[in-house]
């Protein structure tokens, strides 16, 4: 004969489908909502990395126009410098005048070429610093979130 307290166990009385159904229904609900969440933060992510480098790439193109410029401007002044030179020798008279205008030429050329040195540097120094400061700022903000959670 059965034992009347195992048939109350597993009796179809004992099973209650709505619970297991909302149990269910409120695992879906947390997971969907989790995973609306999730995305979100992704999405806006992915935007601000976008952003951050539409920004850099825009810098780095202005710098190196700038920096193109800077070196035609260079190259232009050299240029000019040497034509100069060229037309003072063929008025050259001795040869002490000769060595006198190369002499002269020489230390205008090396401290033209030092400034011109200095500015590049300069521009260098400046475009380097515009074009990483969009990646650094994007990367602090990610570490001070990462650190607000």
């Amino acid at each position: 004969m059965a034992n009347p307290k195992t048939n109350d166990a597993f009796s179809a009385a004992a099973f209650d489908p709505s619970k297991v159904t909302e149990g269910l229904r409120d695992f879906a609900e947390k997971g969907a909502a989790q995973s609306k969440e999730a995305y979100a933060k992704m999405k806006t992510a992915t935007e601000e990395a976008t952003k951050t480098v539409e920004t850099t790439m825009q810098t780095a193109q202005a710098g190196t126009v700038e920096l193109g410029l800077k070196a035609i401007n260079a190259l232009r002044t050299n240029a000019e410098m040497s034509f100069s030179h060229l037309e003072a020798l063929l008025g050259v008279k001795s040869i002490s005048e000769l060595v006198e205008l190369q002499t002269s030429f020489f230390r205008k050329q090396a401290e033209v070429t030092v400034q011109q040195a200095k500015d590049l540097q300069e521009t260098v120094k400046k475009v380097a610093e515009t074009v990483t400061k969009p990646g650094k700022d994007a990367a602090e903000k990610v570490i001070s979130n990462l650190k607000a959670v």
